[in-house]
Parts: structure tokens; C-alpha cells; sequence
């Protein structure tokens, strides 16, 4: 191992950056998978018709397209952005110093396949309707004040976003209520054009209009960025999003709605202040995500003054708050800097501060070992700043989860495609032998097939509707329940304490109760859903031999697998409840008598809970419903192809069929037939071993 010793300067070459691939091992296996996936559907397209290749195509595009997301959420001056760019190997790329407003949440794209003319960067703006919420009614924020009669606390959320309308206003001029809504995408990604954007700068009044840094930040609801990353095996998405503890929780909402969209979460925290009272928003949202899909990044040791003693005790602690506030169960939990990291990605070593040198030394004596030996400078300082270890757990769980599902479901797609164009060779080898195939009348197999599906689609939805029936009823009986015993305890507190003493209560039991009838629903879809895909491709199997007379070698009908249900993580949204500060002591102040404190308590929180539990009792479950069906209208799509492309062979003539296959090729095509077959059901036995 190279030494690590003091003013030793290394320069890094200005191009890729090889020791950016530590940690990502397991994501070149996993793209390995893919490409040999990829050269197997290959070889499915010398097997048919032109519709094999669309569909063998097809399928090869959806493997291409599979770009897994992870969304980082965190505190704020946590240094999350520092460390997006130092995860994408470009330090100045996201600013790192937006202001208090910014709600910006930035996707990055990494390798993502492109048109030619696609763009490059994309800004969506926030619409009139969701501009004039947060002016008219102060987010969040407001209509809680609002509900609660809370004037003083309104009038204060309504004085600042005037502030930060007037400022708006006189930065974009008579265009900025012709922005809103629209979006602008560019052909060319530039440093300074993410700035205009995301960041806002204070001297703006002097900048050349088209120069000027935060132009639109107020305005900026998404950004999609499409960028090259040599170091990185196969596409995917950072999704960077703003910090949750803002003025008016338009954030808090908008990183909601970004954990939606993804399956793995990376939560950065600072080792200064690890997790915290204040840190409730992030527990509540975390707490609704699997477990294994959220790794804790514990930023910023490099500003520890001991980082090899602190490091356990910072572990210890925040593990205890994660299990004293029903947080996930043991998630991973990786310390590191994004300030090492960008330093080993810069031309110089010596550049990094002396405070920050001294830590680093510290924590390497505890954190390298015989695994590091031969490492070069600014490689082992790039595994210090613990960005291989953060990707080393974001490949497992890649690989382990959505990666394993797309390979499944792509393989059992592939054995269906290979079965149906097994089926149709059997007939064209039939009739080329000279054997009568008496096969099911054209128009009688596209009505057979139009019940197949309509009768599925019905006993999807029946079965569906009492598993969303029984969840509304387990939802609405937590939710009564939460509200009655909230209302007995206050009822208790006034009759021991009096008025005088501010009581509390804590809303994590209703999300806990709501949050088990949410996994029994998922179980109950899971299960749903797979018995009547058994029972579709069960009818459809039978299809092939009532229809053609064929009953061909390995012939199967894979059913899909059901949906992958989205966590309930709207059920981490702030409630009255939980702001046990000021606001709930004003409101408490304003109430006098018991009458007044029962009666408004119970309006308010009903209030407050009543849109979490629409959430999830429509929303949600209208979500899943859409998924299910569609899982099953796509594999019935496919099923359809196959056959009627079946039916249509056999109304070829003989003369024709030898034209277009010929007796040698069907010979050669039997054969591939069993390569391709076997090669698909090796690899969808190990994802079934893995399962």
C-alpha cells in the first residue's frame, strides 16, 4: 500500500477516473446478465416471423430502458448535493448553496439511451394551480394555520411568501406568469445553466438577463438531467431532492412524491447533528420504506476532530433514535465525506484543508486495511470518503431487487415468446410434412380470445375489489379508533392538568395501525394477482391445444409476476401533531373550556388525517389497481399476437410455407429451439432460487 502521508500531491488525470468503479461490482455482473439476456433474445429473433423481431426487439429496448432510481433525501447543509456530485464525478456540477426557497428536485440520468434530438436538460416550472396554493393559502403550512384559526401564525407564512412573490415578480417581469406551466429543455448541459435553474444568486440585478444565476429558481418544480458516466456499468437515476424541513412543506411534499417514484432510498445525514428532534420528518418518511431499500450516508466526518472514536458513538445514536421512534429496523449505515470525495476526484491532493487532513488520518488508521494495499493516493482517498461503500449497497440492492425482477419478468416474457413461436413451427412442420391441421376458424379464435380477457380483467377486479373493500374498512377503523382514544386521552389530560398544561399526543400509533392494514393489502394483491395470472395463462395454455391440435415439447405459459406495490410513504406527511412547538401551544391557548378543546381537537385532526387516508384508500389503491390490470392486459396483448399469428400460418399454403421457411431451415430452427430454451429456463430457475 501506497503511504498516506502529508503533502504528498498526486495529480488525477482530468479524464475518467478507474478507482470510480469501486463498489460497483456487483452492477457489472448484474449488466453482464443483461447483455447475455440481450444475446439470447437475439438469437429468439432467427427463430420467426417479423413480428418475433418487433417483439425480441421490444424486449431488448425494455432491458435497455430499465433504469433503476434511488432518491436522495436528507437535512439540510447535510452536504447531500456535494455528495450527488461526487457519486457522478462532477464536483461542480449541482450548487450546493441554493436558497431557502429552492424546491427543486434534480434527476439525474446517468447513461441513459437517448434520441439523437432528445435534450439534454429538462425544467419543468410549477403550474398556476400550485403557484397560487402555496401564495393563496401558504402550503401546507397555511392551510393548517388556517384550519386551526391560527391568524397570528398565517399572517406570518402570508408576509413572507409576499417577499418571495415580490422578489419573483421583479426578477422575471411581465413573463413570470407566462412561465408557469411551461417547461424548457436544451440540447447542451452546462454548469451554468443548471445554476440558472437551481441556484439563486443575490447580485442578479447587475447579470446580463441571459447570465443571470437563479434566473427561474423560484419558479422550478423538476429538473431532468442527461449526463455520461464512464465509471458507472448500466443506466440509472440520483434523483436529488430538497431538504424536508422547510417554511411552508412544499418540499416535504415534493419528496413524497420523488420517494414514489423510486425503490431505494439513501437518507444523508451530518455527523455534526446526526438525527435529532428536528429530524422527526425524515424518520416519518423513512419509517414507510422497506427497510432493506434505505442506507443511512453519515456525511461530513471529515469536520469530526476524531472521527475514529466518534464514528460508534454517532452509530450508537442514531440507531437508538431510529428504534425509540419506530424508525426502519438495522438499515445500513455508511460514514463518509463528500469533501474527500471531491477532492480525490480534483487535480490536486494538497488541496484539501488541515483540519480536514488530520481527520482523514485519523479515520484511515481504523478504516484501511490489507484489501486497501496498493492503492494510490487519491484511490484510497476516495475509498475514505466512503462513496464505494454507499455504491458497493446501492448495486446489492439494484441487483437484488428491481434488477431481479426485470430480469424475471424479461425471461419469462422471452419463454412465452419462445413457447408461441415454438407452437406456430410445430403447425408450419406439420402441414410441410404433409399432415392436416384442423385448426380453430380465424374470427372464432379472436372472439375465444376477447372473452379469455374480458373474463380475466372481471375476475381480477372482483377479487380486487374485496381485498381494497376489506383494506378501506381495516383504514377507516384504525383511523376512528386513533381519533376516539386521542380524544379520551385529551379528555383525561384536562380533567387531571386542567386547561393550563399544554397537552401532547403522538399521531405514530394511526400511522402504525395504517401502515399494517397497508402491507395486508399488499400481501392480499400479491396473492390475487397471481392466482388469476395462473388461471389466464392456464386458459391460454389450453388455447393453444383446443385451437391448433398441437401439443408441442416444454410447452408452457409463464403468468406474470404480480405488480411490485409502491411503499405508503404519504403516510410520513406532517400533521398538527406532530408540530409539538409554538403553533400547537397557540392553539392550545385559544381554546377555553373542555368543550371547546373536544370538539375543535377532534375537527382539526379528522382534517389533518383525512387526506392521508384518502391517500391511501383511493389514490393508492386506484395506483395499484391500474398496475394489476395492466400487467395482465400486456400479457394477454402478447399471447394474442402469438396465436392469431399462429392462425394465420395455417391458412398458408404449403407451397408458400416452403418458400418462406424450407425444410432445412425448420430442421435448424428445432434446434435452436432447444438452445434458447434451455438457456432461458436456466436463468429463470436462479431468479427463482434468488426469490
Amino acid at each position: 500500500m501506497e503511504e498516506l502521508t502529508k503533502g504528498d500531491g498526486y495529480k488525477v488525470p482530468a479524464a475518467h477516473h478507474p478507482f470510480m468503479r469501486l463498489g460497483l461490482e456487483k452492477l457489472e455482473e448484474f449488466h453482464d446478465e443483461i447483455k447475455d439476456l440481450e444475446a439470447t433474445l437475439g438469437d429468439v429473433v432467427k427463430l420467426g416471423s417479423n413480428d418475433t423481431e418487433k417483439k425480441s426487439a421490444k424486449l431488448i429496448k425494455s432491458l435497455r430502458a430499465f433504469e433503476p432510481s434511488i432518491t436522495m433525501i436528507g437535512q439540510i447543509k447535510s452536504g447531500k448535493t456535494s455528495l450527488v456530485n461526487a457519486m457522478i464525478g462532477r464536483p461542480d456540477l449541482l450548487p450546493a448553496d441554493v436558497n431557502p426557497w429552492t424546491s427543486v428536485v434534480t434527476s439525474l440520468h446517468l447513461n441513459a439511451p437517448l434520441p439523437l434530438d432528445a435534450p439534454t436538460a429538462t425544467f419543468q416550472f410549477f403550474s398556476q394551480g400550485e403557484w397560487d396554493h402555496l401564495v393563496e393559502n401558504g402550503g401546507r403550512i397555511g392551510e393548517l394555520s388556517s384550519r386551526a384559526g391560527a391568524d397570528e401564525e398565517l399572517e406570518k407564512v402570508r408576509e413572507q411568501i409576499a417577499e418571495m412573490r415580490e422578489k419573483t415578480k421583479a426578477r422575471l417581469g411581465r413573463k413570470f406568469e407566462l412561465l408557469l406551466g411551461q417547461k424548457h429543455n436544451y440540447a447542451e448541459l452546462t454548469d451554468e445553466l443548471v445554476e440558472r435553474y437551481v441556484c439563486m444568486g443575490d447580485d442578479f440585478e447587475d447579470l446580463d438577463e441571459e447570465d443571470q444565476q437563479g434566473q427561474f429558481a423560484d419558479i422550478t418544480k423538476s429538473a431532468d438531467l442527461y449526463l455520461s458516466a464512464p465509471a458507472i456499468p448500466m443506466p440509472f437515476c440520483l434523483r436529488d431532492t430538497p431538504g424536508v424541513n422547510d417554511t411552508f412543506m412544499m418540499r416535504e411534499q415534493i419528496t413524497i412524491n420523488a420517494l414514489r417514484e423510486s425503490r431505494i432510498c439513501v437518507v444523508v445525514l451530518s455527523a455534526h447533528q446526526a438525527l435529532s428532534s428536528m429530524d422527526m420528518g425524515l424518520i416519518r418518511l423513512i419509517s414507510n420504506v422497506k427497510a432493506r431499500e434505505v442506507v443511512i450516508f453519515v456525511n461530513r466526518i471529515d469536520e469530526l476532530s476524531n472521527p475514529a472514536d466518534q464514528v460508534p458513538e454517532i452509530r450508537d445514536s442514531i440507531l437508538q433514535t431510529l428504534a425509540d421512534n419506530n424508525g426502519p429496523e438495522n438499515p445500513e449505515v455508511i460514514f463518509g465525506s463528500a469533501y474527500w470525495a471531491n477532492i480525490a476526484l480534483s487535480e490536486d491532493l494538497n488541496e484539501i484543508v488541515s483540519d480536514s487532513a488530520e481527520a482523514l488520518y485519523n479515520w484511515a488508521e481504523v478504516a484501511l486495511d490489507s484489501k486497501t494495499a496498493g492503492m494510490e493516493t487519491n484511490e484510497l482517498v476516495w475509498h475514505l470518503s466512503g462513496v464505494p461503500a454507499l455504491y458497493k449497497a446501492l448495486a446489492d440492492r439494484i441487483a437484488e431487487g428491481p434488477g431481479a425482477e426485470i430480469l424475471t419478468s424479461s425471461r419469462k416474457r422471452a419463454l412465452n415468446l419462445v413457447s408461441g413461436v415454438r407452437a406456430s413451427n410445430s403447425v408450419v412442420s406439420m402441414r410441410l410434412d404433409g399432415d392436416n391441421v384442423d385448426v380453430m376458424p380465424h374470427g372464432e379464435l379472436v372472439t375465444h380470445l376477447d372473452k379469455l380477457e374480458a373474463d380475466n380483467l372481471a375476475l381480477l377486479n372482483e377479487r380486487l375489489d374485496i381485498v381494497f373493500q376489506q383494506f378501506g374498512s381495516r383504514v377507516d377503523q384504525s383511523h376512528k379508533r386513533f381519533l376516539d382514544r386521542a380524544l379520551e386521552s385529551l379528555l383525561q389530560h384536562l380533567e387531571t392538568n386542567g386547561e393550563d398544561q399544554v397537552w401532547q399526543y403522538s399521531p405514530d400509533g394511526l400511522r402504525m395501525l395504517l401502515r399494517t392494514s397497508y402491507q395486508v393489502m399488499r400481501r392480499n394483491v400479491s396473492s390475487t394477482c397471481d392466482q388469476v395470472f395462473q388461471v389466464a395463462s392456464t386458459e391460454l395454455a389450453e388455447t393453444y391445444r383446443t385451437a391448433f391440435g398441437v401439443d408441442v415439447e416444454n410447452f408452457t405459459i409463464t403468468p406474470p409476476a404480480a405488480p411490485e406495490i409502491p411503499a405508503p410513504v404519504s403516510l410520513g406527511q406532517t400533521i398538527a401533531l406532530d408540530l409539538q412547538t409554538s403553533w400547537w401551544k397557540g392553539w392550545w391557548k385559544r381554546r377555553k373550556g373542555y368543550r371547546a378543546f373536544a370538539s375543535g381537537f377532534y375537527d382539526l385532526i379528522e382534517a389533518e388525517t383525512a387526506p392521508i387516508v384518502d391517500e391511501l384508500k383511493v389514490r393508492q389503491a386506484n395506483g395499484i389497481r391500474q398496475m394489476a390490470e395492466r400487467e395482465l392486459t400486456d400479457f394477454m396483448a402478447e399471447q394474442r399476437a402469438l396465436l392469431t399469428d399462429i392462425s394465420e400460418k395455417s391458412n398458408i399454403g404449403v407451397d408458400d410455407l416452403e418458400n418462406i421457411f424450407g425444410i432445412k431451415a425448420q430442421q435448424e430452427r428445432e434446434e435452436l429451439f432447444d438452445y434458447i430454451f434451455e438457456e432461458l429456463s436456466h436463468g429463470a430457475a436462479i431468479d427463482g432460487s434468488a426469490a
